[in-house]
């Protein structure tokens, strides 16, 4: 995946997030813009063929609704992983309270491509994927606050958001698709999901000192994670424990700085691991050799000791 995100874009992210819970509260929902009214109730497909309405679907229910498509390779791979980290984080809420709903923005996608997809990320109930028409999805991407404009510069032809809320009280939140796991889980299920007793206050003299990180640390936290982390291990990625131990160095550094081209170069370490995971490629993160390098020095320190 090719994105850089900025401090100043951060900040700015940061802003609109407390806007989008501020904006929901103490606010008459029936009088509020973000109802039927707002809300296009266009025609879309699941992946299992049921044609459904959108507006009908989220109404009075806490969603995230993210854009995808099913041969991305750069975003969605790391933003539906990460969604699935969220979806396990949430538990039995999924289905019941919590709604997720991934909408294809590419009108090629069938609901059998989707299904596939779906399977492939262990997308369980009450996540759905979506296709429909290309003039229906953008409008829906418009109103959503998560259109983004062509941009030949942008491989993946879109910007790796999630929209976050709950329709009846009328809370909204658009972040990162690919934020922490547990922030995200939080938003949905405390912060828009309703709101639980909060915890005893506690002084900041309990507080325990944060621990330095590695360039390498932060690397893989950010942009490894998402699929190589506990819990999804040897379901949508290796296990990393003791990788640099198994595979040769400089193989290793040409494979994290480009999967992508060794793939598509018949590499057979890459093939027959591209073949064992569902046939989900690793997404080219655009990494400098430095960075390969630190992430490389991460992978045979932190991780095994």
């Amino acid at each position: 995946m090719t994105m850089r995100i900025r401090p100043a874009a951060m900040v700015a992210a940061g802003v609109l997030l407390m806007i989008g819970v501020l904006a929901g509260a103490g606010r008459d929902p029936a009088q509020g813009p973000w109802r039927a009214q707002y809300f296009p109730n266009v025609e879309l497909t699941t992946q299992d063929g049921a044609r459904v309405r959108f507006y009908d679907l989220i109404k009075d229910k806490t969603v995230a609704i993210e854009l995808m498509y099913t041969t991305c390779q750069y975003a969605c791979p790391l933003e539906t992983a990460r969604l699935a980290q969220v979806q396990a984080l949430l538990g039995d809420r999924m289905g019941k309270d919590v709604f997720f709903y991934s909408i294809s923005i590419d009108p090629n996608d069938t609901p059998a491509a989707l299904k596939a997809f779906a399977e492939k990320y262990g997308a369980g109930p009450g996540w759905t994927f979506l296709t429909g028409r290309a003039e229906d999805v953008e409008l829906l991407s418009r109103k959503l606050g998560l259109y983004a404009a062509p941009d030949p510069s942008n491989k993946d032809g879109h910007t790796p958001m999630v929209l976050i809320g709950n329709e009846a009280t009328g809370q909204w939140i658009r972040g990162s698709a690919l934020d922490n796991a547990k922030l995200t889980a939080t938003m949905i299920a405390n912060w828009v999901g309703g709101y639980r007793a909060a915890a005893p206050a506690k002084s900041y003299a309990e507080a325990k000192p944060i621990p330095a990180f590695s360039r390498g640390e932060y690397l893989f936290a950010t942009k490894c994670a998402t699929c190589h982390a506990s819990g999804q291990r040897e379901r949508i990625a290796p296990d990393l424990t003791h990788v640099v131990h198994v595979r040769d160095r400089e193989w290793l550094a040409k494979y994290i700085a480009a999967p992508d081209q060794m793939l598509k170069a018949g590499d057979a370490i890459a093939t027959a691991l591209f073949a064992q995971y569902k046939q989900m490629p690793m997404p080219n993160l655009g990494l400098t050799d430095q960075q390969v390098d630190d992430v490389i020095a991460y992978l045979g320190g932190a991780i095994n000791r």
